[in-house]
């Protein structure tokens, strides 16, 4: 098991949870973050910090997301690691209510 980091991260990027992950498990996408699931731990420190609650543990991400599961594993693979708190994206104040955003990635 691992978490994923859902529609609700897109296009807003807040990093809050970023600094709460013990394992540097995070990666940066140009619109969202990703966790990489080989490298999470499941501990869910993360969660909580989420201003957006777009990260939920794989096994119960909502319907209509699963497509965000193997999402986050393909672009950890080829995204850079973040481990410090970053600025949110320029549009975070703008996206962060929409929902329906995976066209956005």
């Amino acid at each position: 098991m691992a978490y994923v980091v859902t529609d609700g991260c897109v296009r807003c990027k807040f990093t809050d949870c970023v600094e709460a992950c013990p394992v540097d498990c995070f990666h940066e996408a140009e619109n969202m973050l990703v966790i990489d699931p080989e490298e999470c731990i499941d501990c869910g420190a993360c969660v909580a910090e989420c201003p957006v609650e777009a990260i939920f543990l794989d096994e119960d991400v909502p319907a209509g997301m699963e497509a965000y599961i193997d999402l986050n594993a393909r672009l950890a693979l080829t995204t850079p690691i973040i481990t410090m708190r970053t600025d949110a994206h320029p549009e975070a104040d703008q996206y962060k209510d929409i929902v329906g955003k995976f066209e956005l990635i």
